[in-house]
């Protein structure tokens, strides 16, 4: 999996650069962070309207809008998709409820 996300986030990083009217991403970058968050919230209210419906094949296709998204946002940020993976990793085995207890509140 971290293949194809290795090269996505090598894809979209190559986009801050580009032309925005050329580019559906160099345009999300040239729009800034409140667009980019503002189409992550319309992807994940897709995918949860595709869950409900019930089928499988809209929720992968909705799915892979919100994790695309996600990524351009992780991008715009100078996150890589690595720490979030480390994260997930460091995360797994871990109960839920010990894992939330542990953060910290701000």
């Amino acid at each position: 999996m971290s293949d194809i996300l290795s090269e996505l986030a090598t894809v979209l990083e190559s986009r801050k650069d580009s032309d925005p009217s050329e580019s559906y991403v160099a345009h999300l970058y040239s729009k800034g962070l409140d667009t980019i968050l503002k189409k992550i919230g319309e992807e994940a209210t897709e995918t949860v309207i595709a869950a409900k419906g019930g089928e499988r094949s809209q929720v992968v296709y909705e799915m892979a809008d919100l994790w695309f998204h996600s990524m351009v946002l992780l991008t715009q940020q100078g996150i890589s998709h690595q720490e979030v993976l480390e994260e997930l990793e460091r995360r797994f085995g871990l109960s839920g409820h010990t894992e939330k207890a542990s953060r910290v509140d701000s």
